[in-house]
């Protein structure tokens, strides 16, 4: 039998079943792209929310791995500009986006905000992963109008896109001030397992691991 005929006949396949094992390894990925309300700002990373995201998923079987790719200060424009390296590297099945406070916090135009959000949509869906946006709201003191038209563009947005739309988890942590850190904008450490428990529970029927 010659050998090296049985490798080049068979080369392809291994090939194609290789690839095919990789994207079955990447597919149960959840990325999560965001600032420092998911970079855990000021606080050690692995006690911020992802990370403690991570370690509950883990005693789950066939539960998704979560890569945070959450950068504190950066805008939604520098999301996207970090976004197709990521999505290369990792090759999540799912994005969540959470970004735009930034923007929000310099007085960024909403429609700019928005129009860069779109772009980060699309790149997520045409690398056939699913964008999961998360809702953003500025604090009162940036004047009702400009809050108003801020708010506005993530419902605007998952509707557009037909994408799902995640409650923002700082409404339920900013009432209380022991959640929060000196600056008001940011939750300390305390803050981070309630809001690890309560994203895993809007994640869970959105991360569907069995389909």
């Amino acid at each position: 039998m010659n050998f090296k005929n049985v490798f080049r006949w068979h080369l392809p396949f291994l090939l194609l079943l290789g690839v095919f094992s990789v994207r079955a390894a990447a597919a149960d990925t959840l990325l999560i792209l965001g600032d420092s309300l998911s970079a855990g700002y000021r606080i050690p990373l692995e006690n911020a929310w992802p990370s403690l995201l991570a370690d509950k998923w883990q005693a789950s079987p066939g539960a998704p791995k979560v890569v945070n790719a959450s950068i504190s200060g950066d805008t939604a424009t520098q999301g996207l500009a970090r976004l197709p390296a990521l999505l290369k590297k990792h090759q999540p099945r799912w994005v969540l986006i959470e970004l735009g406070a930034n923007d929000g916090l310099r007085g960024f135009a909403p429609q700019d905000i928005q129009q860069t959000l779109s772009k980060i949509i699309t790149l997520v869906k045409q690398a056939d992963a699913q964008p999961l946006l998360m809702q953003i709201r500025l604090p009162p003191n940036y004047g009702r109008r400009y809050g108003d038209a801020f708010y506005a563009i993530y419902p605007a947005l998952a509707a557009q896109y037909k994408v799902p739309l995640l409650p923002f988890f700082m409404e339920q942590v900013a009432i209380k001030p022991q959640w929060m850190q000196e600056d008001g904008l940011h939750p300390n450490r305390d803050a981070q397992p309630f809001i690890a428990g309560w994203m895993a529970e809007r994640l869970n029927p959105l991360v569907n691991h069995a389909s």
